[in-house]
């Protein structure tokens, strides 16, 4: 997708007229995104990204770039993540996303080893994210797309949204709009990538 293609689309999200949750103020949409050792260097509680296998990922409608996470390392989508995934699209100024980020934190702390949990912060500001995760006690790894490259990847628009990966980094559900409990969350686990919590 086009740089300018991008923009227009952040653009016309962060101004609503995509989105199902929208700012109230424009200023607290994407900014330039800093250099990635910037992200490493936060003050923050959200964990590192753990290390991929250097397995390539199966096709899948999440666009092959890598991200720098709030907490070091980075999330590459052209590789594998090796196990079962849950990734939720996230950002500080969606009112759905505010309610549903403490679920995605309780499964992440429920996952053990079966699955991993991650977050992608999006159409966001560095500061504002990592401000809300800290007041949210949130610390599952998180990336920052400032762009909303994976949200426009996936067709989708507004937010949260999570998606299921399989292993090999293939999609295999795609939730749109918020989990509402833990519970829902199991289930989606356990009906999608097989992981019974």
């Amino acid at each position: 997708m086009s740089r300018a293609l991008r923009v227009l689309v952040a653009a016309l999200l962060l101004a609503g007229l995509l989105a199902g949750c929208s700012s109230d103020d424009p200023d607290d949409g994407a900014a330039a995104t800093p250099a990635g050792s910037e992200l490493g260097e936060l003050d923050t509680d959200l964990a590192p990204c753990p290390e991929q296998p250097d397995e390539p990922a199966a096709d899948s409608d999440l666009p092959a770039t890598v991200f720098d996470c709030f907490g070091g390392g980075s999330m590459d989508f052209s590789r594998a993540p090796g196990v079962p995934t849950v990734l939720n699209l996230w950002a500080s100024w969606c009112g759905p996303c505010r309610e549903e980020l403490p679920l995605v934190q309780q499964l992440a702390d429920e996952a053990g080893d079966q699955l991993r949990v991650m977050g992608v912060a999006t159409l966001d500001r560095v500061s504002a994210a990592t401000s809300f995760a800290d007041d949210a006690a949130i610390t599952f790894p998180s990336a920052f797309d400032a762009d909303g490259e994976v949200l426009s990847g996936l067709g989708a628009n507004g937010l949260p949204h999570t998606v299921f990966l399989a292993a090999d980094g293939s999609v295999a559900f795609f939730q749109f709009g918020p989990v509402h409990s833990l519970e829902e969350f199991e289930q989606l686990v356990a009906e999608h990538l097989g992981v019974q919590l």
